[in-house]
């Protein structure tokens, strides 16, 4: 596919992120690198300032197949069709292989599950995988079973219009029944496994949050992303002071309640169905850990 840059000083990677559905920046990178972008016909690298007009050729690579093992994972599938399924992920189920988690993904049950019906956007190590949340976080994703799905729901991520509310228990009494928090958040400059909120190397991030019931040392909050930047709940909270209870990351260290990882649950998710444009609606139940600790704070 060929585009034409229409902003001059702009990084060649940025404006091929911001032009193209359905690949994040990473993977232009990649395609960059890979020497399957040309500018004006030559070769070109990833930090290329472009001048308006500049030709850009870009040559998708075939999909490869997976060269990861499909495994029998028990996947609580709560919406399928033949462009989209959304599953319900269980706290502890980490979403594509990575050191350490080869062959007990999410991906390696999708691949069980549904074989070559997966979109390939994402590489080989990560089809069907439009979005992710922690290997900690409980609740919804979306899985395109195509490119075309891919894409669609890629672009509504990028424009906002696909909504996603998480549950979360604070640490803390929020004193005001709602609020946003308008935060960039980059990569943390000592410890690069973190995130943090930072003006350097960072990306604008949105998170609004309602109070749904408060505790004595803790509240219950819904909170719904304007964007989705890793870690972003969890950085957003502990910015303000109060965050996510269990998260030993960005909170307390200490045990609390008996949780050691983040009381974090993404409850619903809302699109517009990729083929249609019809509005799907789906949402998943809070899962026993959470419920089992608000009755603790009930208690108190």
């Amino acid at each position: 596919m060929t585009l034409y840059a229409d902003t001059a000083g702009e990084r060649l990677d940025a404006f091929l992120a911001r032009s193209l559905d359905g690949l994040s920046r990473s993977a232009v990178q990649r395609l960059t690198e890979e020497g399957c972008v040309t500018r004006n016909g030559r070769p070109c690298k990833k930090n290329d300032r472009l001048e308006v007009g500049d030709e850009l050729t870009v040559t998708l690579p075939e999909t490869k197949p997976a060269e990861i093992t499909a495994k029998e994972i028990p996947l609580e599938i709560v919406y399928e069709d033949e462009d989209v399924a959304v599953i319900n992920k269980p706290k502890g189920l980490v979403v594509h292989p990575a050191p350490g988690h080869t062959d007990d993904t999410l991906v390696n049950g999708l691949l069980y599950a549904m074989g070559d019906r997966l979109s390939g956007i994402n590489g080989e190590m990560r089809p069907g995988i439009v979005h992710r949340i922690d290997k900690d976080t409980s609740g919804l994703l979306a899985i395109a079973k195509n490119d075309l799905a891919h894409a669609v729901l890629a672009s509504q991520l990028k424009d906002h219009t696909m909504a996603r509310t998480y549950e979360a228990i604070v640490c803390g009494n929020m004193k005001e029944d709602s609020g946003t928090v308008d935060a960039p958040i980059g990569r943390h400059p000592t410890d690069r496994k973190k995130m943090c909120v930072t003006s350097r190397n960072s990306k604008p991030a949105v998170t609004h949050w309602e109070v749904v019931e408060r505790f004595p040392g803790y509240t219950h909050i819904r909170c719904r992303l304007e964007t989705g930047r890793t870690h972003q709940i969890r950085v957003h909270m502990a910015h303000i002071g109060h965050p996510i209870l269990g998260d030993t990351v960005y909170g307390h260290k200490n045990k609390e309640l008996g949780q050691d990882s983040q009381c974090l649950h993404a409850g619903a998710l809302c699109f517009r169905h990729p083929r249609d444009g019809r509005p799907v609606m789906v949402f998943a139940p809070m899962p026993d850990y959470f419920t089992e600790v608000l009755e603790k704070l009930r208690k108190r």
